[in-house]
């Protein structure tokens, strides 16, 4: 057998004992909670502990298949390879790439900064730099796999898209500002040298031996925000009241959206640990739309991202590049609340 067959092999074995382990999820818990444990179903604790007990396996299943996919369609798009993409795209359709690109490519607020001046240095606009710089935190693989496993897919998606025009149409603001002149003078003096792209080159041995670094390294970042969410979801879905929460978060308080997105923007959190919290709120009565803008607020306004660039950015823009967000955000909130 060939190299790339028993790759191929390998992932097929991987696929199958994952689907195995996802499947026996919901009858396991159960026998778990209710014959092992003896809890009594329907009761607070009972509830809060099987909610416990299945979402945080099911979420770490999930989010192991997505983070080893979703790193494996990045091997093929490096940040030199995306910034030469963008060189030369103009308004609109350069905001749209740049959006869509922001999902795939490598991202985190440490590249802020190197991104940033890198993709002036290429002459791209202003605007479809945003455009990159809002998707590639707000539409991550983390939010992706946890609103798919505790909502579904078509939320998922519902996400996603809200996520790509939010980055979109704020980017043309932006640019349609004209606000250069707020960028830090250095910027526009710095020379930025192409680095290095093999993308293209590796094989598919060493995407796969990527994808399974990437597993390894995140999950050991998030999954003490994984349980700790949980935990928190847990005892919201088995002991908030489900009137008192509906009455606060529900379509009927027409500033909760606002209010949420305002609490969610200086906060720091990543999908992992607010995600499931978000999850049992709704489960409780509170309204999608409010609870999505708030998750968004969160994860798509970092603090440590805004704070870093800082360094390249004047105060004026960062609060252009905040409000308008934040605008997008409280609409998006209110846009789901319609139409859900």
């Amino acid at each position: 057998m060939n190299q790339p067959a028993r790759v191929f092999a390998r992932l097929l074995l991987a696929a199958i004992a994952w689907y195995i382990a996802y499947t026996i999820l919901q009858p396991l818990t159960e026998f778990l909670a209710f014959d092992v444990l003896r809890l009594e179903r329907g009761s607070h604790l009972g509830e809060s502990i099987a909610f416990f007990l299945y979402d945080v396996p099911k979420i770490l299943l999930l989010l192991s298949a997505m983070i080893f996919l979703i790193t494996l369609l990045r091997t093929f798009f490096s940040a030199e390879r995306t910034r030469r993409l963008l060189g030369g795209k103009r308004q609109g359709i350069g905001n749209v790439l740049a959006a869509m690109l922001g999902i795939v490519t490598p991202f985190c607020s440490c590249s802020a900064v190197p991104l940033f001046i890198g993709f002036v240095e290429s002459g791209i606009p202003l605007g479809v730099t945003f455009s990159f710089l809002i998707a590639a935190p707000v539409i991550n693989e983390v939010a992706i796999v946890l609103l798919f496993g505790l909502f579904g897919w078509q939320i998922a998606m519902l996400y996603v898209a809200s996520g790509l025009t939010i980055a979109i149409i704020a980017g043309v603001v932006i640019g349609q500002l004209r606000l250069e002149r707020y960028v830090e003078d250095f910027v526009w003096q710095m020379q930025v040298g192409a680095a290095h792209d093999d993308s293209l080159a590796l094989s598919w041995e060493e995407r796969v031996a990527r994808g399974w670094d990437a597993v390894r390294d995140i999950v050991k970042k998030v999954w003490l925000y994984v349980v700790i969410g949980i935990a928190v979801g847990a005892g919201i879905h088995g002991y908030v009241p489900t009137d008192a929460l509906a009455e606060v978060m529900g379509k009927s308080a027409w500033w909760s959206v606002p209010v949420a997105v305002l609490i969610g923007v200086p906060l720091y959190s990543n999908a992992a640990g607010v995600i499931p919290i978000v999850s049992a709120l709704i489960e409780k009565g509170a309204s999608l739309g409010t609870a999505l803008a708030f998750m968004m607020a969160v994860i798509g306004l970092s603090l440590p991202e805004t704070i870093i660039l800082r360094r390249v950015l004047k105060p004026q823009l960062i609060a252009v590049f905040i409000g308008v967000v934040a605008l997008a955000i409280i609409l998006t909130g209110y846009l789901f609340n319609t139409i859900l």
